[in-house]
C-alpha cells in the first residue's frame, strides 16, 4: 500500500515537472540587420500549441507591430512578422526590438535587437543601440532663486523614455564646494523623452548638472554648467532700466538748459545789435555835435573879434583924454 502511494506521488511529481522541461521559450530571427523590402522572420520553440504574442518596438520604444500566433503541436513556430517598408516617420532607420511573450509560461518573454538600415551590406552594419542625452541649463543664475533645467533623451534620433525616475535615476549636480546633490525623483515629464527639474542653488559659483540616462542596458551621459551669482540678470536689468531712466531725466534737463541757453544767446545777440545801433547813433550825434561846434565857432569868432576891436578903441580913447 505504501509502495502504491509513493508511486502515485512520484507519478504526480513527474507529471507536474514534465511541462517544466518545456517551460522555456527559444526565439530567433532570420537576420540581425534588415533593409527595405526584406522580411523579418521570427522562429523558435515554445509549448505545444501555445499562444504567443509578438511585438516589434521602434527605436523610441513605441510598438510598431503587434501580432499573435499559435505554435505547432511540437511547439515550433516560424512566423513572418514584417516586410520592412521604405523608411518614414513611422519606420525610421535604427535599432528595433523583437519581443515574444508566452501566455502560458507565467508571461515569460524573449527579446532580440535588430537593425533597420539603408545599406545592402547587412553584415557590415553592427547592431547597437545609441542613446543620446542633451542637457539645457541657464548660463547665469542667482543664488536662492529657482532655475529650470531641461533634459532630452533620444535613441537613433527618436525621443525615448517614460518614467524619469527610472531613466534619470542617478542624475546629480556638482556644487562649487565639491559636494554632489542627487536629483533622483526630482524630474518631471514634459513629453516622452523631454524632462525638466526645478533646482534652487544655495552657493555662488559654477554648478555642473550631470545627467545619466539608462535605457535598455545602454547608458548615456550629458552635462551643462550654470554660473550662480549673488544677483540675477533681472536685478541687473532693473538697475540698468533705473540708470536709463535717470539718464533720460538728465537728458531732458540738459535739453531744457540748452533751450534756455539758446534763448540767452538770442537775447545777447539782440542786445549786441541794439548796442551797435546805439553806438552808431552816438557816433552820429557826436558828428552832429562836432559840426555844430564848428558852425558855432565860425559864428562866435567874428563877434569876439569885434568885441576885441571895440575894447581896443575904448582904451585908445581913454588914453588920449588923459
Amino acid at each position: 500500500m505504501k509502495f502504491q502511494i509513493l508511486f502515485l506521488i512520484f507519478s504526480i511529481l513527474l507529471i507536474v515537472q514534465i511541462p517544466s522541461s518545456y517551460a522555456d521559450l527559444v526565439v530567433s530571427t532570420n537576420s540581425k540587420v534588415y533593409a527595405p523590402s526584406h522580411n523579418l522572420q521570427v522562429y523558435g520553440t515554445g509549448l505545444p500549441e501555445e499562444n504567443l504574442i509578438l511585438r516589434l518596438f521602434a527605436p523610441d520604444e513605441t510598438i510598431a507591430k503587434f501580432d499573435q500566433l499559435t505554435t505547432n503541436p511540437d511547439g515550433s513556430f516560424n512566423y513572418s512578422l514584417l516586410t520592412w517598408p521604405q523608411p518614414s516617420t513611422n519606420f525610421p532607420y535604427g535599432t528595433y526590438t523583437v519581443e515574444v511573450i508566452s501566455t502560458e509560461q507565467n508571461g515569460i518573454s524573449k527579446k532580440i535587437d535588430v537593425q533597420f538600415s539603408s545599406t545592402t551590406e547587412l553584415l557590415d552594419v553592427p547592431v547597437q543601440r545609441v542613446v543620446n542625452t542633451l542637457v539645457f541649463a541657464p548660463e547665469v543664475a542667482a543664488i536662492n532663486q529657482p532655475i529650470r533645467v531641461f533634459v532630452q533623451t533620444t535613441s537613433d534620433g527618436l525621443l525615448i523614455g517614460n518614467e524619469p525616475a527610472q531613466l534619470l535615476g542617478t542624475t546629480h549636480v556638482h556644487l562649487p564646494s565639491g559636494i554632489s546633490v542627487t536629483l533622483t525623483n526630482s524630474f518631471k515629464t514634459l513629453h516622452q523623452g523631454l524632462y525638466y527639474v526645478d533646482y534652487t542653488p544655495i552657493e555662488e559659483g559654477t554648478h555642473v548638472f550631470h545627467v545619466v540616462a539608462f535605457s535598455q542596458g545602454t547608458t548615456s551621459h550629458g552635462s551643462a554648467a550654470t554660473n550662480v551669482l549673488s544677483q540675477d540678470l533681472g536685478g541687473i536689468s532693473e538697475q540698468i532700466i533705473r540708470l536709463n531712466t535717470i539718464l533720460d531725466d538728465t537728458s531732458k534737463e540738459l535739453n531744457v538748459l540748452k533751450s534756455e541757453i539758446e534763448g540767452f544767446d538770442t537775447t545777447l545777440e539782440t542786445a549786441s545789435t541794439k548796442i551797435d545801433e546805439s553806438t552808431g547813433t552816438i557816433s552820429t550825434s557826436v558828428e552832429f555835435i562836432s559840426e555844430a561846434s564848428s558852425q558855432l565857432n565860425s559864428l562866435l569868432f567874428p563877434i569876439i573879434a569885434s568885441i576885441g576891436i571895440i575894447v581896443a578903441l575904448q582904451i585908445a580913447i581913454l588914453a588920449r583924454r588923459r
